[in-house]
């Protein structure tokens, strides 16, 4: 009676073992505390890793509101453009495994039939999005944890050159899963049965992929759909992450909160520097308006009051010294610290007054140039101040790391501007028709 070759003893061995990880993971995850939160055996460590791979399903929009949040006090129906940020809180526990606890946000836009009350409003999930979350992160830990054990199984097994020796066939039961209910990404129990056919687990892998990219297409499709139904014609979109959408409308007014890139809100007015949006129901707020996608019924620098064309920043000021010296203010950031004081006087004093928006234009041409010049001298400068040396002139400061995360790019015009000391504020204030309301 001949023997099974040794390779295939290995081989059938390494998928019982493979498959006896796998259910045991899922069984550990499966032992939750119910709601949003899960106890995995995987470290804290390991669990943070595997959610960094995850952040792309973690937020982005839904195709429908039904089944992923709760009925407030107006019919799902009446909201348009839903969308779900999810926020991952990894504590070790005590057994040595983690516990991972996920919560989840959902907003869109509320359409008014009436119209007054439109807005974007936070709807309370229904607790769908947190557990599908949670079963992903579940079958993601599993694949690991089952190709950590093919690798283990691949380096310890003996060599294959063995003399062939007479022993029964084995063959042993794979185990199986029981069913779980819909979600975002295939159940681990598909892919274990796939893998029972194959006999690979490659093929769990192919089939896990082959899932996200239908649903991804179907996402993206939906969309599509959403894109082209007809929406407001006054809505007003936010170029970049990160811009504040503030009380009033000045460079000093209080921050309400940062919107980020591609929010929406309603355009109740706006003028050249500026414009008033409905955050949701009675809450209003302004936005500067170059970081805004204005609606295509609104001409490039149009607006409801004509300005007359000004000369440009640079034909009104100019730069007369520089000089290195303590700051001249009280401005806690730079109080007692060495700044580059920059003095600029107008170019023909006789000439009108050129207001504040051409002082930052050209305040912003001062600190884009000079930039460089202060990243090299960080070690002795820590900001820098431009005095504008007139009879309505100013002062303007701002920090090295202010200007270091604007040149990267992680702060727009706006948000450098208030993150900017002014003294007198008004002096620097934009306002129009419609500051005052």
């Amino acid at each position: 009676m001949k023997r099974c070759p040794a390779g295939l003893g290995r081989n059938i061995a390494r998928a019982v073992l493979a498959a006896i990880v796998a259910l045991c993971w899922t069984e550990a995850a499966h032992a939750q505390i119910p709601g949003n939160e899960r106890t995995f055996p995987q470290s804290k460590a390991t669990v943070e890793k595997v959610l960094r791979a995850m952040q792309g399903a973690t937020a982005g929009r839904l195709p429908t509101l039904d089944g992923f949040a709760t009925p407030g006090g107006h019919p799902l129906d009446r909201y348009q453009h839903g969308y779900y940020q999810s926020k991952f809180q990894v504590s070790a526990a005590p057994s040595g495994g983690s516990v991972v606890r996920v919560s989840v946000q959902v907003t869109a836009w509320y359409a008014d039939p009436a119209g007054p009350k439109s807005g974007y409003q936070v709807l309370t999930s229904n607790g769908r999005l947190e557990a599908d979350l949670l079963d992903q992160l579940a079958e993601q830990l599993a694949v690991k944890g089952v190709q950590a054990s093919e690798n283990q199984i691949s380096a310890s097994a003996p060599p294959t050159n063995i003399p062939d020796r007479t022993e029964p066939t084995v063959s042993a039961p794979m185990p199986r899963l029981p069913e779980s209910s819909g979600g975002f990404s295939s159940s681990l129990s598909q892919g274990l049965s796939e893998q029972e056919k194959t006999g690979s687990v490659t093929a769990q892998k192919k089939l896990f992929d082959k899932d996200q990219s239908g649903l991804q297409a179907e996402a993206d499709s939906l969309e599509e759909i959403l894109k082209n139904q007809a929406h407001p014609k006054n809505l007003v979109a936010v170029k970049k992450s990160g811009t504040p959408v503030v009380a009033t409308a000045s460079l000093t007014a209080k921050t309400l909160f940062l919107a980020s890139a591609h929010d929406e809100f309603e355009m109740l007015d706006f003028n050249q520097d500026w414009v008033h949006v409905r955050i949701s129901g009675l809450s209003r707020g302004w936005i500067w308006r170059n970081n805004l996608e204005m609606p295509d019924s609104v001409p490039e620098g149009d607006a409801p009051s004509a300005v007359a064309e000004v000369p440009a920043a640079a034909e009104l000021f100019h730069v007369t010294r520089e000089e290195k010296a303590p700051f001249p203010g009280d401005w806690a950031p730079l109080r007692g610290k060495s700044v580059k004081i920059v003095s600029v006087e107008k170019i023909n004093e006789s000439a009108k007054d050129s207001g504040p928006q051409l002082r930052l234009e050209f305040a912003k041409s001062v600190l884009d140039k000079d930039y460089s010049d202060l990243a090299q001298k960080a070690q002795e400068l820590d900001g820098i101040v431009l005095i504008f040396d007139s009879v309505d002139g100013g002062m303007i400061a701002a920090t090295l790391p202010t200007l270091q995360q604007w040149k990267a790019g992680k702060l727009s015009d706006a948000a450098l501007w208030h993150q900017c000391f002014f003294d007198p504020p008004e002096t620097f204030t934009v306002s129009g028709p419609s500051a005052s309301q």
